[in-house]
């Protein structure tokens, strides 16, 4: 960058921070007691005229050279108006010392007019045109009104001069605030005199109505002291009358007193007694019902306890029947499980006996070469002895106590001899035995005779 270009940028950057400092302090702010007229190339209004802006409160920008701005106070400004040989309606002359108080207004058009007549007046001017002003509405309004009516009317009088010094301060741009008239004399004594003379009526008013409140007074003193004596007379007859009479009804309250007490002490003797009598009846009646009451707790306390105890006793035989049941009912099962146990244990020994004996048989048939016949005989033959050994034992033990033969020796031999044989043929034969069993003997034991046989056997001997 060469140095002309730096000398350059710098002299813009001034120009602008001048311009922006210079445009900043072109801003002006109007404080609350003044007003900133605002004057030079305002603009125009509606009507097309306008010399001048107005600020209350606010702020505005103040453009250089085009415009230029000054304050106006609104500081009041307080006016002594000493008003002398005011002519009134009645032609007298009257003094009207007074003092008004006035601001410049701020409202929009009052306003426009303050800039517009009073920008750059001193204060002491904008004093004098305000009190030229003043006293030229205020003769005007003596004139109107008759002495009378502005010393005894001074809200009329001070509504009339404000209404019309407001109208007139307005056209240049102020406002009444306060008016306060001090006194209001006449050169002629005109006031003065009807100050006097109504200071005058009333005094004379005044002593007239203590007159007419003393005479008043003297007479409501005496009609009151006879009034008094007339009262208090008819207070003593009426007093009087009103003893005796008092006295006549005393004693006539008294007897009626009397008489009464006596019905009362026997009425009260009589209900007395008849309280005392019911009350011993209510006792008894009381007592009767608490025997009953008590016996019925006793009766209920009795069946109470019996009941349960039966309650007692009778749930515990349920429980006692329920566990006894539930002791039987796991007795049962238990001996049911072990009766099964037992005989599955039992079938299933007697199943595996029948099975080696199968087993066995089957080997004896395998050993007589398939012949089922030859192995059944094995068998009995191995079994022979235990069966004869069963016949013997069916009368090995009979015993006999006494036994009486009488033997006569006849054809068929001797009788004891027949009754041992008997005793003998009554044991089945094993023939039998195995006949019954479906089964014969083997030929080894000998061959079974048929009894025709042996019927012929016996007829050849």
């Amino acid at each position: 960058m060469t140095p002309e270009t730096m000398i350059l940028i710098t002299v813009i950057a001034i120009l602008a921070f001048t311009t922006l400092v210079a445009l900043l302090t072109r801003y002006r702010k109007c404080p609350s007691d003044k007003i900133m007229v605002i004057y030079g190339k305002v603009g125009q209004d509606a009507a097309g005229q306008r010399s001048s802006k107005c600020v209350h409160g606010g702020a505005a920008f103040i453009w250089p050279v085009f415009q230029s701005y000054e304050f106006l106070s609104l500081t009041p400004i307080s006016i002594n108006v000493d008003l002398r040989n005011a002519l009134s309606k009645q032609n007298i002359r009257i003094d009207v010392p007074s003092r008004f108080t006035v601001g410049i207004s701020t409202e929009s058009g009052i306003m426009q007019n303050a800039a517009e007549r009073l920008l750059g007046l001193k204060q002491d001017e904008v004093e004098s045109l305000a009190m030229d002003i003043i006293f030229g509405q205020l003769r005007l309004v003596v004139a109107t009104m008759d002495i009378e009516e502005i010393n005894t009317d001074r809200d009329k009088f001070l509504e009339a001069v404000s209404r019309n010094v407001e109208t007139e301060l307005k056209k240049i741009g102020l406002r009444l605030i306060n008016v306060n008239v001090t006194d209001i004399k006449d050169e002629s004594g005109y006031i003065e005199a009807l100050g006097k003379e109504a200071a005058a009526k009333a005094i004379n008013d005044a002593k007239k109505s203590v007159a007419e409140k003393n005479r008043d007074g003297a007479i409501g003193e005496a009609e009151a002291k006879m009034d008094e004596r007339i009262r208090v007379t008819k207070a003593n007859a009426t007093a009087i009358e009103g003893e005796n009479n008092a006295k006549v009804t005393v004693a006539n309250s008294d007897a009626q007193r009397r008489e009464r007490e006596a019905e009362a002490t026997r009425r009260a003797t009589a209900s007395e007694k008849v309280q005392n009598a019911n009350a011993l009846k209510d006792a008894y009646d009381a007592e009767q019902l608490a025997e009953k009451a008590r016996a019925n707790r006793e009766m209920a306390t009795r069946e109470a306890d019996i009941i349960v105890k039966a309650e007692i006793d009778k749930r515990k035989v349920e429980i006692d029947a329920e566990a006894q049941a539930e002791m039987t009912r796991r007795q049962a099962r238990g001996e049911a499980d072990a009766i099964y146990a037992r005989l599955e244990a039992q079938a299933r020994g007697v199943q595996e006996l029948l099975k080696k004996q199968a087993d066995g048989f089957s080997a004896l048939v395998a050993a007589t070469n398939g012949n089922p016949d030859q192995a059944v005989k094995l068998m009995i033959a191995d079994k022979l002895e235990d069966i004869v050994k069963v016949q013997v034992e069916a009368i090995k033990n009979l015993k006999f106590d006494k036994i009486t033969v009488w033997d006569g020796m006849g054809q068929n031999g001797s009788s004891t001899a027949n009754f041992a044989a008997g005793l003998m043929k009554s044991l089945p034969p094993l023939n039998d035995l195995f006949a019954m069993a479906g089964m014969a003997l083997p030929e080894v034991l000998g061959k079974s005779i048929p009894s025709d046989a042996v019927k012929a056997e016996k007829t050849e001997k």
